[in-house]
C-alpha cells in the first residue's frame, strides 16, 4: 500500500500574514483523493467504516494505525468517480473529510500548528467560498469549526494509537495479503498490512478482555474482523472498472475470488 504524503503538497502554517484574504471553496468534490489507495482511520470511525471498506493495520514494527483500504493497486481508489464525487451513501473517512486542512507541531512538539495545502483547487483570492479571516484579521465562524473539527480529530488519533499499541502489546497482530484471482485468469496481490489474529485474540486472559470492552477495543477489533470481507467486494468493484480484466466466464461460473492470506504460512 502507498498512501505516505497522500494529497498533500503544498501544506503551509495558516497566518493572518499569508491568508487573510484567503478564501476556501468546497465544492471542488474529492478528485485530490483519486490517486490513494488507502487513507489512515480513528477507532471511533470504524463502526461507520466497517459497512463500506476493509479496516486493516499499517505501519512498522514500532507502531501502527487502522487504515481503510480503497482500492487494489497503487494509485487507485474505487470509491471517487471521475466527477470527483464519492460514491453515493459510502462514509468518507475523517483524514479525507478535514482536506485540505492538517495539524503539523512545533519543534518542541507541545502546539499544533494548523495548515492548509495551497495546492487545493479551491483556494483562491476572489472570494468564492468561506473566509478564513475577516477584514479585521480575526478568525471566522467558519475557520473556528474547522479548528474545533481537527482539534477533536486530534484527540481521536491519540486515543486510535493507544489502542493500536494494545494490540501490538498483546502479539495480536499478523502481516496478511490479500490475493485477488481475476476472470481472465490474472492475479494481483495486495500487501503491506496486518489483521487480528483469531485464534490468539481468543486466547488473551479475562481481565485484558475486560478492560477491552470497558474502552470499547474489542467492538474495534471485532468491527475490523467483519469489516475484512469487504475486500470480496473490492474485486467486483475492480470488475466494474476494468471489465476486459474481471469479465464474467462463458460457462456462468463466477471465478472472480478474493482471498486472505497470512505471509506467514
Amino acid at each position: 500500500m502507498a498512501t505516505q504524503l497522500l494529497f498533500y503538497k503544498n501544506a503551509r502554517p495558516v497566518t493572518v500574514k499569508a491568508h487573510g484574504d484567503l478564501s476556501v471553496r468546497g465544492t471542488d468534490g474529492y478528485g485530490f483523493a483519486s490517486k490513494v489507495n488507502s487513507v489512515p482511520l480513528t477507532a471511533i470511525e470504524f463502526a461507520a467504516a466497517a459497512g463500506h471498506y476493509p479496516i486493516v493495520f499499517a505501519g512498522t514494527e514500532e507502531k501502527v494505525m487502522p487504515t481503510v483500504i480503497l482500492g487494489v493497486k497503487d494509485h487507485e481508489n474505487f470509491f471517487v468517480g471521475e466527477d470527483g464525487n464519492w460514491r453515493a451513501q459510502t462514509y468518507v473517512p475523517a483524514f479525507v473529510r478535514r482536506y485540505p486542512f492538517v495539524f503539523s507541531t512545533d519543534r518542541e512538539n507541545n502546539n499544533f500548528i494548523l495548515n492548509i495545502d495551497e495546492g487545493y483547487s479551491g483556494c483562491n483570492r476572489d472570494g468564492s467560498g468561506e473566509r478564513l479571516f475577516d477584514s479585521e484579521g480575526n478568525q471566522t465562524i467558519y475557520l473556528q469549526n474547522i479548528l474545533r473539527f481537527l482539534q477533536e480529530y486530534q484527540g481521536q488519533f491519540r486515543r486510535t494509537e493507544t489502542y493500536c499499541k494494545r494490540l501490538m502489546d498483546l502479539g495480536l497482530l499478523q502481516p496478511m495479503q490479500a490475493q485477488f484471482n481475476l476472470a481472465d485468469g490474472e492475479r494481483r496481490s495486495l500487501s503491506g498490512f496486518m489483521s487480528v489474529d483469531r485464534e490468539k485474540l481468543r486466547k488473551i486472559d479475562d481481565e485484558t478482555l475486560r478492560q477491552m470492552f470497558d474502552t470499547d477495543e474489542l467492538e474495534c477489533t471485532y468491527l475490523h474482523l467483519h469489516s475484512m470481507r469487504h475486500f470480496q467486494t473490492m474485486l467486483t468493484q475492480f470488475a466494474n472498472s476494468d471489465p476486459q480484466a474481471a469479465a464474467p466466464a462463458d460457462d456462468g461460473d463466477a471465478p472472480e475470488k478474493a482471498e486472505l492470506e497470512s505471509e506467514d504460512s
